[in-house]
C-alpha cells in the first residue's frame, strides 16, 4: 500500500525532472564560459562566469533592454487586438443571426488547417504593396492583421464558451430593452472573462516566442524583438558567444514564465469552463 502511494508522486517527480532538465541546463550554461559550454555537459559549471549577463546585455550597439521593450510592445498590442477582434467575431457567430453564418464559420475553422508558413509569401507581398514592410512602423504586419480576428483558434474558443451561456439571459436583457449591443455589453462581455484571459495568455506567449514572422518583417536592429536579437550572437562564420546567448535566453524566458504563473489559475478556468454552472 505504501509503495502504491509513493508510485504516483515519484513518477511525477521523474517526469518533471525530464521536462525541466533542458531549462535547468540552460540556466547553468548561462554561467559557463564558451569553452566550458562545449566541453562540460554537467548542469553546474566548474567555474562560474556571471559576466555573461552583463556581456550579453550590452554586447551590441543597442542594449538588449531595447529588444525586450520591442517584444513587450508587439506582444501587448497583439493581446489587445486579439481580445477585442476575436470577442466581437465570436459574439457574431455565437449569438447573431445572419445569412450564411454556418458557411462563414466553417471557412474560419478551415483556416486552422493552413500552416502559417504557407501564408508567409502572399502576406509578405500584400504588406509590401501596402508599404508596411520597411516602413516607418515595421510592426504593422505583426499587429494590424490581429485587429481583423485572423486567429481562428481564439474565435473558436470564445464561440464554444458563449454557446454555453444560457440564451435566457439574452432574452431577459432584450425584454429589459437591450439592443444586441446592450446584450453584448451587459451579458456576454462580463461572462466571457475566463475565455478572454485564456486568449490573452496564449496570445502573449505565442507572440513573445514568435521568431519566424518577426525575422521576416523586421530588418532594423533597433526594431528587433528578443527572439530575433538572440540570433545576433551567432556571426556569419559560425562563431557564437554561447555564454551570453544562454544568459539572454534565460532572461527572455522569464516574462513568459512569470506571465504563465501569474495567470495559471485563470487559464485553466478558461479552458475548462463551458458556460454557467449551478
Amino acid at each position: 500500500m505504501t509503495l502504491q502511494r509513493l508510485a504516483r508522486p515519484l513518477t511525477l517527480v521523474l517526469l518533471s525532472a525530464v521536462v525541466l532538465y533542458p531549462l535547468v541546463w540552460m540556466l547553468g550554461s548561462s554561467f559557463k564560459s564558451p569553452a566550458e559550454v562545449l566541453n562540460n555537459v554537467a548542469v553546474l559549471p566548474n567555474e562560474w562566469t556571471p559576466g555573461n549577463y552583463t556581456d550579453g546585455w550590452s554586447n551590441f550597439d543597442v542594449s538588449f533592454g531595447r529588444f525586450f521593450l520591442n517584444s513587450a510592445l508587439v506582444a501587448g498590442l497583439t493581446v489587445v487586438a486579439n481580445c477585442i477582434s476575436c470577442l466581437l467575431a465570436a459574439y457574431a457567430f455565437a449569438r447573431l443571426k445572419f445569412r450564411l453564418r454556418g458557411f462563414w464559420f466553417a471557412i474560419m475553422i478551415g483556416t486552422l488547417l493552413l500552416p502559417g508558413h504557407v501564408l508567409i509569401v502572399p502576406q509578405f507581398v500584400m504588406f509590401k504593396t501596402f508599404g508596411w514592410v520597411g516602413g516607418d512602423w515595421p510592426y504593422a504586419p505583426l499587429i494590424v492583421p490581429q485587429l481583423l480576428a485572423t486567429e481562428a483558434f481564439f474565435v473558436f474558443l470564445m464561440v464554444q464558451f458563449m454557446r454555453g451561456v444560457p440564451r435566457d439571459l439574452d432574452e431577459a436583457a432584450t425584454i429589459d430593452g437591450c439592443s444586441p449591443y446592450g446584450v453584448f455589453r451587459h451579458v456576454i462581455l462580463p461572462l466571457s472573462r475566463p475565455a478572454l484571459v485564456s486568449t490573452a495568455i496564449f496570445s502573449f506567449i505565442w507572440t513573445w516566442n514568435d521568431f519566424f514572422r518577426q525575422l521576416v518583417y523586421l530588418s532594423d536592429l533597433e526594431k528587433y524583438t528578443a527572439p530575433v536579437a538572440l540570433t545576433l550572437f551567432i556571426d556569419s562564420s559560425g562563431q557564437s558567444s554561447v555564454g551570453p546567448m544562454f544568459a539572454m535566453s534565460v532572461l527572455s524566458l522569464a516574462p513568459v514564465f512569470l506571465f504563465f504563473v501569474a495567470f495559471q489559475r485563470m487559464l485553466v478556468e478558461g479552458i475548462n469552463t463551458s458556460g454557467l454552472k449551478g
